[in-house]
């Protein structure tokens, strides 16, 4: 593939002549490719931004914040680059805007909406109370002439009371993600002291989404889903834990038992 490079002719665009602040090798002497600073002034190269905000999408993030560091800092810049300015610093392929704006589509859908597929007419249904598994589809009601429902969990016609938050009467109707809370084996998160016998899947205690830990770093995750940061150990939010305890010692209540209940997002 072609190496991406900027058109020095682009008025819109600012260049500057320092390193590329998202890449962590200095240039090569005499490199003389036109670096341009986003508009939270960090300097970047086509190739280092489009490597950087593909690996976000590829982790479920569509909000791309950049990772440079802060001048005289430790700390990371993280302003939000708007897609338009991704797309044009980055010199995306059609191709590339294609995959990017599919996969942020698809993500924003799953942050926003609680979306199933109907399984009578095939079309999306959204599900509004987030506490209830039994939902009308408007579409199968309309065609059939009588109150079509559907599970959300299994899929299958509603068998059974309603409203209902746990299984309908269709036989196998279970949660799986509850089941995999229940059977997934602990894992041992190698820089954290003093921690053992973790489950190795939890649902995020703000948004219910299924997460892991990568084992490495401290024992603290994001969640790709709600943006939430939240302590794989003990299941309190960050800054709740780091009350009582840091990074990368143990939590002062110590591991949190597996979880029997999978919490329902609230969006303000």
């Amino acid at each position: 593939m072609e190496e991406k490079r900027y058109d020095p002719r682009d008025r819109i665009l600012k260049f500057v002549r320092r390193p590329d602040d998202l890449d962590p090798f200095p240039p090569e002497e005499g490199d003389q490719r036109l670096r341009a600073e986003m508009s939270c002034g960090h300097a970047v190269t086509p190739e280092s931004i489009t490597g950087w905000c593909r690996s976000l999408l590829d982790q479920g993030q569509y909000k791309f914040k950049c990772p440079a560091i802060k001048n005289g800092t430790r700390e990371k810049c993280g302003a939000v680059w708007p897609y338009v300015e991704v797309r044009r610093l980055a010199v995306l392929t059609t191709e590339e805007m294609h995959h990017f704006e599919k996969v942020i589509s698809n993500l924003a859908a799953a942050e926003y909406c609680e979306i199933q597929t109907c399984p009578g007419c095939k079309t999306c249904v959204e599900r509004q109370d987030l506490t209830n598994l039994c939902v009308l589809c408007t579409i199968c009601t309309e065609q059939r002439k009588t109150a079509y429902e559907f599970c959300w969990q299994c899929r299958n016609p509603w068998k059974g009371s309603a409203p209902r938050s746990d299984h309908c009467d269709d036989v196998g109707c279970i949660n799986h993600n509850l089941k995999l809370l229940k059977d997934c084996r602990t894992t041992i998160l190698h820089d954290v002291r003093g921690v053992s016998g973790c489950p190795s899947v939890r649902a995020c205690p703000t948004c219910g989404q299924m997460v892991e830990h990568d084992k490495t770093g401290c024992k603290n995750i994001m969640c790709s889903r709600c943006q939430v940061e939240f302590c794989f150990v003990c299941l309190k939010l960050t800054p709740t834990c780091l009350k009582t305890s840091s990074y990368f010692e143990p939590c002062s209540d110590g591991v949190a038992p597996r979880q029997t209940s999978i919490p329902v997002w609230h969006r303000n």
